[in-house]
C-alpha cells in the first residue's frame, strides 16, 4: 500500500528559501508537503524529476480577473506559467460593492483601465452580488484550476458611497470616509485580501474620464486604511504618477504607519525622471527597517504595448482609408492593405490620438521592435522601425507598415513604454536586486488587446535566470522572490516553500527546455471578445494542493483551485 498520495523523485529541489538548490525527494499527502530529501516508502503516483527544476507554485499579486474568475474555471494564461495563486482586485478596479445602477460605471472603470473588452464584460458578469462578502461568495462556489484571493478596491468603494460626487473625484466628507472603511472592513473580515487604490492618470474609464480615486485626499485614505488595522488584517496596494515624490511617499507611509498594514507601491522608470525608482524603493528600505512594511512592486521587463492589426493599437488605427477597412476580417483587411493605392493612402491618413490609452505612441517608432518568435524583450535598438529605415533609405511607418503585415498580418510590434530609458534592462536587474522589491505588475486577465506581461514568471526564470548574456539572477534567489516573497507580501504564510506542512503548490520544471513563446491573439471571451494569450514550453507539471492542474502546457481539468479568504 502506497504511503504517500504524490513523491516527486530526484529533481533539483529549489525550495523558495533562497537557500542553495539540493538534489531529493518531495512526498505529498492531503494536499500538503509532508516530505522533503530523501523520501521512503511509495506514493500512488510517482514522477522522476530527474534533471528538472521542482519550486513552489508561483504567486503571482498583481493581476485583474476580477470578471474572468466569475465566468471561467481556468485561469489562464497565468496557469500556464506556473502561477498557482493569483490575487485580483489591485489598482482600484473592480466589481464590488455595487448598486445595480452603477453596474455600467464599473464595467466602463474596467474597460478603460485594464483594457478588458466592455462587450465581454456585460455578457460574462452574471452580478449576482451587491456588497463585496456577496461577491466573495459569488466566487467561491464557481471551481477553477488555481488559487483566487482579491482585494477590495477603491473605485467601487467611492461610487458605491459617493455616486456621481465620487465618479467626478469630489472630496469625501467625514460621513463618506467613515462609510468606506465601514464596508472595506466588512470586506477584509469576509476574506478580502486588502484594499487597492489608484493615483494615475493614466487610469481612465472607457470615456476618457479620470478614475474616481485619483484625488481621494490622505483623511480618505487614511481614514479606508485604518479600518483595515481596526480589523487587524489585510494588506494595502496603490498606483500612482508620483507626480509629488516626497508628498506620495509620505502619504503612503502614513496609510501603512497609522492603520500598521504592509503596503505595496507600483514602482517603474519613466522615460524621463529615470532614478525616481531608486529614491522610491530606498524609501522603502529605510521604512521597513523602522517597523513600517513598504514594498515597491517591479516588473521582470519593460512595461511595453503590443501594435497589430487585431491589437487594440497599430499605427494607422486613425488613419480615415484604414478606418474604412478596419472591420473587415483579417485576410480581406490584409489583402486590401497589400493594394498599393490603399498602402499610400492610409500611411499619408495616419495620426495620433488621445482617446485611447496608449495612442499617443503609436508613432514613436525609435522605440518599435518586431516582437518575433521566440519574442525578443530586449531588443537591439539599431533594431527599431526608425534605424531599421534609416538604413534602407526609407520612412520608418512604411517599415512599420510592413512588419505588421507579416505573418498574414498576425504579426505584432512591441514597444516598450516603461523601464526603458537606457534601451535595455539592466534597471530591471537593478529592482529585482533590491532588498525593497517584490515581483508584480503581470496584469494577468487584463490589457487583453495592448500587453501581456502575464508571462513575467517566465522571463524572470527563462531570461534572468538563464539566458541573458550578463547580469543573470540565481535561479534560487528568482524563486524566492517569486514565491515566498510575493506570498508574504499579501500575507499568505501557507505557500511559497516547499517544506513539511506547507501546501503542496508545485511546478517541475524542465529548465533547459523552458521557452516562452510568441503572443497571439484569440477570440474566447464572452460575446466573442478578444485576448492576447502567451503559452510556455516546459511546465511539465503544476500541481494545487496536490492536484495536477497542468501537464506539459495542458490543462489537466481538475479545479482544486479555492477563493483564499483572507491571510494565512
Amino acid at each position: 500500500m502506497a504511503e504517500h498520495e504524490l513523491v516527486i523523485r530526484s529533481g533539483t529541489v529549489v525550495d523558495g528559501t533562497g537557500n542553495d538548490r539540493f538534489v531529493g525527494d518531495v512526498a505529498v499527502s492531503g494536499g500538503i508537503v509532508t516530505h522533503v530529501g530523501e523520501v521512503d516508502g511509495r506514493g500512488s503516483r510517482e514522477i522522476d524529476a530527474d534533471g528538472h527544476l521542482v519550486t513552489p507554485g508561483f504567486v503571482d499579486i498583481h493581476t485583474h480577473y476580477d470578471g474572468q474568475a466569475t465566468w471561467d474555471t481556468q485561469l489562464a494564461p497565468s496557469s500556464w506559467h506556473g502561477v498557482t495563486t493569483v490575487v485580483m482586485g489591485n489598482c482600484g478596479v473592480g466589481f464590488a460593492p455595487v448598486a445595480e445602477h452603477n453596474r455600467e460605471r464599473l464595467i466602463q472603470l474596467m474597460e478603460g483601465v485594464e483594457d478588458i473588452p466592455g462587450t465581454a464584460l456585460h455578457e460574462g458578469l452574471a452580478w449576482d452580488w451587491a456588497s463585496f462578502p456577496d461577491y466573495l461568495d459569488a466566487l467561491e462556489r464557481r471551481p477553477r484550476d488555481i488559487d483566487l484571493a482579491t482585494q477590495v478596491p477603491h473605485g467601487a468603494l467611492r461610487l458605491h458611497v459617493m455616486g456621481e460626487r465620487g465618479a467626478t473625484q469630489q472630496p469625501a466628507t467625514p460621513d463618506d470616509i467613515a462609510e468606506m472603511a465601514r464596508l472595506a472592513r466588512e470586506a477584509v473580515e469576509a476574506g478580502a485580501l486588502g484594499f487597492s487604490t489608484s493615483r494615475t492618470l493614466n487610469h481612465r474609464t472607457s470615456l476618457g474620464e479620470p478614475t474616481p480615486t485619483l484625488k481621494a485626499e490622505a483623511d480618505e485614505l487614511v481614514g479606508i486604511a485604518k479600518a483595515l488595522g481596526a480589523a487587524g488584517r489585510g494588506v494595502l496596494q496603490v498606483v500612482s504618477d508620483f507626480i509629488d515624490m516626497d508628498a506620495e511617499l509620505e502619504l503612503f507611509r502614513r496609510m501603512a504607519e497609522e492603520s500598521g498594514r504592509p503596503i505595496s507601491v507600483s514602482i517603474a522608470q519613466g522615460p524621463q525622471r529615470t532614478s525616481d525608482w531608486l529614491a522610491e524603493l530606498d524609501y522603502f528600505e529605510r521604512a521597513t527597517a523602522r517597523g513600517v512594511t513598504m514594498r515597491g512592486q517591479v516588473g521582470a521587463r519593460a512595461v511595453g504595448l503590443m501594435l497589430g492589426l487585431d491589437a487594440t493599437l497599430n499605427p494607422f488605427m486613425f488613419s480615415r482609408p484604414y478606418l474604412d477597412i478596419a472591420a473587415l476580417p483579417l485576410t480581406e483587411r490584409v489583402a486590401h492593405m497589400r493594394n498599393p493605392e490603399v498602402r499610400r493612402a492610409i500611411i499619408d491618413g495616419a495620426a495620433v490620438s488621445d482617446t485611447v490609452l496608449g495612442s499617443r505612441a503609436i508613432h514613436r517608432f525609435t522605440h518599435m521592435f518586431r516582437l518575433g518568435d521566440p519574442p525578443n524583450y530586449e531588443p537591439d535598438p539599431a533594431d527599431s522601425a526608425a534605424a531599421t529605415a534609416e538604413r534602407e533609405g526609407r520612412e520608418p511607418i512604411d517599415v512599420a507598415y510592413d512588419w505588421l503585415l507579416e505573418n498574414d498580418g498576425r504579426a505584432l510590434i512591441y514597444q516598450p513604454i516603461l523601464n526603458w530609458a537606457g534601451q535595455n534592462l539592466d534597471v530591471i536587474g537593478e529592482m529585482l536586486r533590491h532588498p525593497a522589491s517584490v515581483p508584480g505588475l503581470s496584469d494577468g486577465g487584463a490589457h487583453v488587446g495592448t500587453i501581456c506581461d502575464v508571462s513575467f514568471p517566465t522571463t524572470l526564470l527563462q531570461w534572468w535566470g538563464r539566458d541573458r548574456p550578463k547580469g543573470r539572477i540565481p535561479v534560487e534567489s528568482i524563486i524566492a522572490k517569486q514565491c515566498r516573497l510575493t506570498a508574504r507580501t499579501v500575507g499568505l504564510h501557507d505557500r511559497g516553500v516547499i517544506a513539511p506542512g506547507m501546501r503542496a503548490d508545485l511546478n517541475v520544471i524542465d529548465f533547459d527546455g523552458l521557452r516562452l513563446h510568441a503572443p497571439e491573439m484569440v477570440r474566447d471571451l464572452p460575446a466573442g471578445g478578444r485576448r492576447v494569450l502567451q503559452r510556455a514550453t516546459g511546465y511539465r507539471h503544476t500541481f494545487v494542493a496536490g492536484t495536477e492542474v497542468m501537464a506539459d502546457g495542458e490543462s489537466t481539468g481538475a479545479t482544486p483551485g479555492r477563493l483564499v479568504r483572507g491571510a494565512r
